[in-house]
C-alpha cells in the first residue's frame, strides 16, 4: 500500500474552537427550551378557563326580595322534599309577600314567614294526612323531615316550630353555626329541619340580623319580604 493509500489521520480541532462550539450549541438548546415554554404558556393563556361546577343546578333557587336587599337560597328538594315543597308552594302562592322578619338576633338567626308578624301564625301550604284537620287550614302542619347530612350551620334555612311535627310556614336563617338545633346533636331538646342554604347575598342576611330591635327582638323598623321568586323549578 502506497503512503498515499494509508488512512488519513484526523487531527482534532484546537481546544479553543471545541469550547466555543460547545457553548454555541448549549445556547441554541437553551433558546429552544425558552421558546417552547413561551409557546406552551401562550397557548394555555389563550384557553378558556373551565367554568366552576354549579352545585345548585339541580335544586330550585329562592330569590328573596326584601326591604333591605336581595339574597338567594338553594332549596333542598333533593334532601328535604316535603319541607322544601311546602316552602316553595307558599312562595309561589304569594303567601310570604309583605310578611316581615318578626324576630332577629345578631349572632343567632333571623326568623320570618308568619303572616301575623308576631310568631304565632302560619300553617302548612297543604294538608298532610294525620297532621291537622283537613277542613281547618290553620291547623295544617308538616311532619318533621331530617337528613343526616344537613345541619344548622351558618347560612342554612330551617323550619321554626313549637315542638315535634309542628312546622307550618315560619322559617329562620342561621347567621352562625347553631348545631345544637339539629335533630341528632346534643342537647336534643330543640330539633329544627334544615331545607336550604343561602348561596348569594349572605351580607344582607347579616345586616338584617343586626338591625335595632325592641325588647322582644322585633325590628323597630319592619324588615319586609317583598316577594320570594322560585327559579329553576
Amino acid at each position: 500500500m502506497s503512503p498515499t493509500d494509508k488512512p488519513r489521520k484526523r487531527v482534532g480541532n484546537p481546544p479553543s474552537q471545541t469550547k466555543a462550539s460547545s457553548r454555541k450549541w448549549m445556547y441554541v438548546g437553551l433558546l429552544i427550551v425558552v421558546v417552547v415554554f413561551a409557546v406552551v404558556a401562550f397557548v394555555l393563556l389563550q384557553m378558556p378557563s373551565p367554568s366552576p361546577t354549579n352545585e345548585t343546578s339541580e335544586n330550585p333557587i329562592a330569590v328573596f326580595d326584601t326591604s333591605m336587599g336581595t339574597f338567594q337560597v338553594e332549596v333542598f328538594v333533593d334532601k328535604a322534599p316535603v319541607t322544601a315543597q311546602n316552602f316553595i308552594d307558599h312562595a309561589n302562592s304569594g303567601y310570604y309577600n309583605g310578611v316581615i322578619f318578626h324576630r332577629v338576633m345578631p349572632n343567632f338567626m333571623i326568623q320570618g314567614g308568619d303572616p301575623k308578624g308576631d310568631g304565632t301564625g302560619g300553617h302548612a301550604a297543604m294538608y298532610h294526612e294525620g297532621y291537622g284537620d283537613p277542613d281547618v287550614p290553620d291547623s295544617w302542619v308538616i311532619p318533621d323531615e331530617f337528613d343526616d347530612t344537613l345541619s344548622n350551620v351558618r347560612g342554612t334555612i330551617s323550619m321554626a316550630n313549637s315542638g315535634p311535627n309542628t312546622g307550618g310556614s315560619q322559617f329562620f336563617i342561621n347567621v352562625v353555626d347553631n348545631t345544637y338545633l339539629d335533630f341528632n346533636k346534643e342537647p336534643l331538646t330543640s330539633k329544627h329541619a334544615v331545607f336550604g342554604r343561602v348561596i348569594n347575598g349572605m351580607e344582607v342576611v347579616d345586616a338584617i340580623s343586626e338591625v335595632n330591635t325592641g325588647s322582644d327582638t322585633k325590628p323597630e323598623v319592619d324588615v319586609v319580604i317583598t316577594s320570594i321568586l322560585i327559579e329553576n323549578q
